[in-house]
């Protein structure tokens, strides 16, 4: 697979694959232009990467955790402690954004919506919006996003 296909995959950027790369965390080979191939033991590694990121692991943490893994069998004690920790601290992270949602949602229905209506931004996307000309305080004028 290549890089783009990889990324595709795993719905990150090409960048961010490189970064990894660059880090340390990923080797992958490269063919006679000098493009990377992911094989499948390749992608396993960004696919756990992406995954453990998403928990909320720092990148030293990270990193901690991946020179263990590829230091051996005699680590597995301490990467399970890592392993550990960082469940516990994706469960209590979890736990919290049950109770955001649970207020977004108590709170929808106060909003003097019928149940099953569509919600909606009051304002437009930046990309969408109509541009208009504000006026800055030195007075000159400059293009700026709203609606």
């Amino acid at each position: 697979m290549t890089i783009a296909e990889v990324a595709g995959l795993l719905d990150i950027s090409p960048h961010t694959l490189r970064y990894y790369e660059r880090a340390g965390l990923v080797e992958v080979a490269r063919d006679g232009n000098g493009h990377r191939v992911y094989d499948a033991q390749a992608v396993r590694r960004p696919v756990f990467l992406t995954r453990i990121r998403l928990s909320g692991m720092p990148m030293p943490d990270l990193l901690h955790y991946i020179s263990l893994v590829d230091a051996g069998g005699h680590t597995v004690p301490e990467r399970l402690d890592v392993l550990v920790e960082q469940r516990d601290t994706t469960r209590r992270r979890i736990r919290e954004l049950t109770l955001s949602l649970t207020a977004v949602e108590y709170k929808m229905p106060r909003t003097g919506a019928r149940p099953g209506q569509t919600f909606r931004p009051s304002t437009p996307p930046v990309s969408t919006a109509r541009r208009r000309r504000t006026s800055r305080c030195d007075g000159h004028s400059r293009q700026s996003e709203g609606s």
